[in-house]
Formats: C-alpha cells, sequence, structure tokens
C-alpha cells in the first residue's frame, strides 16, 4: 500500500501547512547547534597537534564568521521554504537549483549511514560486544528507518529531536573540557604548549583545512524550515550569533582540553571515546558518569542525522512542489503537512548504500571512512554555488534590507573568500598531498553528479 502511495507523483493539495508550525529563537539556536557541534571534527582538528588552535582561530576568522553572518542575512532577507534551494533558485534559475537540492539531499542520505555506523561501533566498544559486520548494517537500517519516522511527524514535535541532541552535546563538551584541564592539573600536560607551536603550518594542517570547514557548516539548515520561523529576519540574527559564538568556543577550548589531557599520537575522541571519557574520569566517584556521557553521545550521533535530514528533506520537497525535482519528493503527509516523501526516499537510499558498501567493507572504520569519502565532495558543492548566488543576488536594486552585517563591497570579498576556501577545500578531498588522486572519492562524487542530470526533470535542464 505504501509503495503504491509513495509512486503516487501527485503532490496532495489537502495538506496542513508547515506554516502553522512555529520555530522560535530557543529552537533555531539549538537546531544550529545540534547540526554544527560534532565530537568527530574535535578528533580530525585535535590530530593536527597544538597548530590546529591556531587553524581553528584563522579558519573561524576568515570562513566561520562570514560564512554565519551570509546564511543569516541570506535567511532574512529571502525566507523561502527550502532555504538554500531557493536562494539558488532566484539567483540562478531552476536548473541550478534543481541540482543543489538534489546534491544536498543525496549528500544526507549518504552521510546518514556513516554517522550510523560510527554509533555502533562506539555502542560496541561501550558495552565490549563483538557486534559482526552485518549486525552493524542491520542496526543501522533501523536508524535510518528511525530517521524517517522523526521526519514524518510535524515541526512542533521533531524539533525536540534536535534540541535535545543540542543540549547533550553541550554537557558532553563541557564535560570533555573541564575532565580535560582537571587531569592536567594532577599530572601536567601532554604536549608541549608555546605560541611557536600555536602558528598554523601549512604542511602539517593542509590536509585537515577540509576537516574543520565540515565542521563549520550548516548554519543555512534551519532556513530550509523557514515558513515555519518565527519572524526570521527576528530570530536568526540573534540564534545564529548566539549558536556561532558557543559552536566555535567549545570547538577552540575541546581542541586544547584533549590537547591538554592526552598525547597527539594517541588523539582518538570518536572511535576512542569510551577510552577517552574512562580516562577523564577514572575514579569510582565519577565513572558512572561515563556511561551517561557516552548513552548521551550515542543519541547525538542520531540526532546529527535527523537534523540534517529535516532541512535536506524540506528542501527537496519545496524544489519537487516547483517540478525542479521529481514530484516524488514533494509527497506531503495530508494531516501533518511533511516531506514523507522525500523522507521514505531518503530512507530507501540510505538503506540501499549501507547494503552496497557492506559488500565491500572489511569492518566498522572501513566502512564508515568509505561512506564519509562517498559524500564528502558532494556536501561541499551546494555551499560553492550558495556563496556565488549570494554575490549575484546582492547587485540587485530590489535586494531586501532586512539584515545586512556589512557594507555590499565587505561582504562580496567575504563570499568570494568563502567560495574559494571551500573550493580548495573540495581539491584537498579530491587529490590528498603524498597520496594522490582519491579515485573512490572521484568516482562517487562522479556517479551522483550524472545520476542528479537524469532526475532533474527534462523540463527544467535548460531553464
Amino acid at each position: 500500500m505504501w509503495i503504491r502511495w509513495l509512486c503516487g507523483v501527485r503532490v496532495s493539495d489537502t495538506v496542513t501547512p508547515a506554516s502553522e508550525v512555529t520555530l522560535g529563537r530557543r529552537d533555531a539556536l539549538l537546531y544550529s547547534i545540534s547540526a554544527i557541534l560534532l565530537l568527530d571534527t574535535v578528533a580530525s582538528s585535535a590530530a593536527i597537534g597544538v597548530a590546529s588552535i591556531g587553524w581553528w582561530l584563522v579558519l573561524g576568522a576568515l570562513f566561520f564568521v562570514p560564512f554565519a553572518l551570509i546564511s543569516t542575512e541570506l535567511g532574512c532577507s529571502y525566507p523561502d521554504p527550502g532555504g538554500i534551494y531557493g536562494w539558488v533558485r532566484r539567483a540562478f534559475g531552476g536548473r541550478w537549483a534543481g541540482r543543489i537540492a538534489w546534491y544536498y539531499w543525496v549528500n544526507v542520505a549518504a552521510w546518514c549511514p556513516s554517522i550510523y555506523v560510527l554509533l555502533v561501533g562506539v555502542l560496541s566498544q561501550w558495552l565490549s560486544l563483538e557486534i559482526s559486520l552485518l549486525a552493524q548494517v542491520g542496526i543501522g537500517l533501523v536508524l535510518a528507518w528511525l530517521t524517517v519516522l522523526v521526519n514524518w511527524l510535524t515541526l512542533d514535535l521533531g524539533k525536540w529531536v534536535p534540541n535535545v541532541g543540542a543540549l547533550f552535546k553541550i554537557v558532553i563538551f563541557s564535560a570533555i573540557i573541564l575532565g580535560a584541564f582537571a587531569l592536567a592539573a594532577e599530572q601536567g600536560t601532554a604536549n608541549a604548549f608555546s605560541l611557536a607551536a600555536l602558528v598554523p603550518r601549512w604542511e602539517q594542517g593542509v590536509q585537515y583545512v577540509p576537516v574543520i570547514v565540515y565542521g563549520m557548516l550548516g548554519f543555512e539548515l534551519i532556513s530550509a524550515s523557514s515558513d515555519a520561523l518565527d519572524d526570521p529576519a527576528a530570530v536568526l540574527p540573534g540564534a545564529t550569533l548566539a549558536a556561532g559564538a558557543i559552536i566555535l568556543l567549545f570547538y577552540v577550548l575541546s581542541t586544547v582540553a584533549v590537547l591538554v589531557a592526552i598525547p597527539v599520537a594517541e588523539v582518538n575522541l570518536v572511535e576512542g571515546l569510551v577510552d577517552t571519557l574512562r580516562l577523564l574520569f577514572a575514579g569510582d566517584l565519577t565513572s558512572w558518569l561515563v556511561h551517561v556521557l557516552i548513552a548521551g553521545a550515542l543519541y547525538t550521533f542520531f540526532s546529527n542525522g535527523v537534523t540534517w535530514a529535516l532541512g535536506a528533506n524540506r528542501a527537496a520537497a519545496a524544489a519537487a512542489r516547483s517540478d525542479h525535482l521529481p514530484s516524488v519528493f514533494g509527497r506531503e503527509d495530508r494531516q501533518r503537512g511533511t516531506p514523507v516523501g522525500a523522507a521514505v526516499l531518503l530512507g530507501v537510499a540510505s538503506s540501499a548504500i549501507l547494503l552496497l558498501y557492506a559488500l565491500t567493507a572489511s569492518n566498522n572504520e572501513d566502512l564508515f571512512w568509505s561512506l564519509f569519502a562517498f559524500s564528502g565532495v558532494i556536501f561541499f558543492l551546494p555551499y560553492v554555488v550558495m556563496m556565488l548566488a549570494y554575490v549575484r543576488l546582492k547587485r540587485r536594486p530590489d535586494y531586501p534590507a532586512r539584515f545586512r552585517f556589512a557594507p555590499p563591497a565587505v561582504t562580496t570579498v567575504l563570499a568570494w573568500l568563502c567560495a574559494g576556501i571551500l573550493l580548495f577545500c573540495i581539491g584537498l578531498f579530491l587529490y590528498v598531498p603524498g597520496e594522490g588522486l582519491q579515485w573512490p572519492v572521484l568516482t562517487g562524487a562522479a556517479v551522483l553528479i550524472v545520476l542528479g542530470e537524469f532526475v532533474i526533470p527534462r523540463q527544467v535542464r535548460h531553464g
């Protein structure tokens, strides 16, 4: 029955508008924290060494802050359903808007399985269980379809998954920071800190720059549900500034804390999350805290997937309603008005990717990195186009002045700077110095791009 319903390409005309659900400043704040603040980003950046602190500060000034402000300005100026899809459509038309909606959605479909595989790996280590690769894939499938279920709910219910996930992240990051500094006070610092060591070194950090930038993206995600926001121009600036300050502060302090407590060679915060927390809270009086924090961390992995799926599905549904993606993506629940067509398709795609990679991966680590690399390039592409769309829209005489953070000449330079950094990161995903061209990444990205050209309806291929 549901297969026949999904295959029906007619979008319901009797749905409850999403605008009846209101998201306030608190929801926008927690949503951004849930989307952007990631445990694995800290691990990857700390692996650079003490210089990673310098990289955070430099990239924070050159990319993180400008990107957050540009996302906010676009969300305030053009509160279009679908967020980034609507902005690109205004700037470049339906053909490019359909592409960006596809890249945005298919990246999440490929990325969610990697997060769920990671969750199972941490669960296995926490409970000291030997979970076979087949069982890991099975659990990943269950989590993928739970994500679909959450997307089926109205936002007044579904929003609590990312909201609670953001609160757990704040607690976990705070615990890691406090625990690491407490351990260092007793045993000294595990790595040598000096002003010279803080200076970003190109030869050390160049391969990690994409990972740090990867952990800075997502401020535009809440705008995918802009029709449910309570006055975007009033909500977004304050929520984005507060979320940005919290995220950058936690990233920098947690990186410092890990390097204070753990030698660089032993940094492995996500895959070794259990060992790290046991190291920080080894006493009899705090051992219970380890289990609480690990349980919270497992939940945040799930909430990461849900948060991005909520935004990507709404962007895809908005594109489908304008015939820029197949109309099945725009199928909505008649009572809730939620994008169940895109959500079910995301569940199908995630399941297929999990099963496909299970046939080729030899263990949990191989499976995680294969899935992660598969979606990396596609993840950055929409943001490059978003920056170019911003530059074009700013040139229009009718550009709305609902929120402006700097003169047009300055914002244009910042947008080109962000686009350049994103293109540089794409290049480093495809070509790693010392290792050469990454053929699996290139092949996976090319397949998804070509597939998108067939997915976009023919009538907008050249319009």
